[in-house]
């Protein structure tokens, strides 16, 4: 009996050591995948690019006037006669005909609203199609759409404007009639996501200067005993604001000529932050979390600097540089700038991932996925990686 309890002890002590040496080499193994998990991510996000290859392509006569902007994972695309949705690898999915003069596009996620601006024509879509459609009294000036699908629209009589609020199928669900001296010229409209709050931005001449005045509707309970639904406003004196947008869902920006004003609150907006700047701000981009400036330099060698921020008005980067770009915008996460033969793509960080020329002349630009853009030129629609 004693000679089979020392034998069963060494076969305990030796199944002990096995299953240590194991959990020791699994371990191993485990971190090996990490560390080279982290080489991978470094490796890539370290990457730059210096060449592309075209994956798939299409050639079209009508790319000069046919516009083109991102939704719900795919592209809407648009021009006066037809509305059409394709697949990143540029399949189409449905299509549709319609007639406009001059049809511009606000996206707000899954939603889309295509205006007839000079027009009379508001058209919403989703992935699935049309969603709804109205002729408005006035001519548009501008329109903007919630994730939701609400829309809101500026409209000129020609004396006065109004700002009228519209439903998924385009319904008529409130109407403001605005003066030139109360409160002013509507110049832009934004809308929060879940489509409670109207941010306007006005313009009127006070005491012989400019001013801005902006005003947040809210079309929910908070609202209702406010004077036409106004709960909170801002005066700005000598200030120009040509531009306001909703971030997230309780972050919205005003951009001043002098700079911008971030504003927070889900039913009764506030002043947050204010950046201001003295030099000339030459363009504006954002995203839901971002809202980017670029500013002109003095510098021969550096004609430009880039100074980004969160939503919150936090400062992000700065980056200088000298790139003779057109257009810029963020398109899912990145930077991207392009004139008719050059396109450039900078990351989140800041970091130059390419630049570099096209055959052809470049009309938009946009990132699709890792490493995958689509662009838009007037011969067609390429479908590139980046190498």
């Amino acid at each position: 009996m004693a000679k089979n309890s020392r034998s069963d002890e060494a076969y305990r002590r030796r199944k002990r050591k096995t299953r240590r040496n194991r959990a020791r080499v699994i371990l191993i193994i485990f971190a090996v995948l990490i560390l080279a998990a982290i080489g991978v991510l470094v490796f890539l996000t370290q990457r730059t690019y210096h060449n592309y290859k075209i994956t798939a392509s299409t050639e079209k006569a009508d790319t000069v006037s046919t516009k083109y902007v991102e939704l719900d994972g795919k592209f809407l695309k648009y021009s006066a006669e037809e509305v059409a949705l394709v697949t990143k690898d540029l399949e189409t999915v449905w299509s549709e005909t319609h007639s406009m003069q001059n049809p511009v596009a606000d996206v707000n996620g899954k939603r889309v609203v295509i205006a007839d601006k000079d027009g009379t024509r508001l058209e919403m879509y989703d992935k699935n199609g049309l969603t709804g459609s109205c002729t408005t009294a006035y001519t548009i000036v501008k329109a903007s759409i919630s994730s939701g699908g609400l829309v809101a629209a500026i409209l000129d009589s020609g004396e006065d404007t109004w700002i009228n609020y519209y439903g998924t199928d385009g319904s008529l669900i409130a109407e403001n009639q605005t003066r030139i001296d109360d409160p002013g010229y509507p110049m832009d409209v934004a809308i929060s996501n879940d489509g409670i709050i109207m941010m306007v931005t006005y313009q009127f001449v006070k005491g012989g200067e400019t001013t801005s005045y902006v005003a947040f509707y809210n079309f929910g309970n908070a609202g209702q005993n406010e004077e036409n639904r106004i709960v909170s406003g801002y005066e700005y004196d000598g200030i120009v604001i040509p531009q306001v947008e909703y971030l997230s869902g309780t972050h919205s920006v005003a951009i001043r000529d002098d700079g911008f004003v971030i504003y927070e609150g889900r039913q009764v907006p506030k002043e947050s932050t204010t950046v201001n700047f003295n030099k000339e701000i030459v363009s504006t981009f954002y995203d839901k979390d971002t809202v980017g400036l670029v500013f002109r330099n003095d510098d021969s060698e550096k004609l430009y600097t880039m100074q980004v921020y969160d939503a919150g008005g936090r400062l992000k980067f700065s980056k200088d540089f000298n790139i003779p770009y057109t257009s810029i915008r963020i398109s899912d996460g990145c930077i991207l700038m392009y004139n008719s033969s050059q396109m450039c793509v900078i990351d989140s960080k800041g970091k130059e991932k390419y630049m570099g020329t096209v055959d052809g002349t470049i009309n938009d630009f946009f990132k699709i996925g890792w490493n995958r853009y689509l662009l838009v030129l007037d011969s067609g629609v390429q479908v590139i990686k980046l190498t």
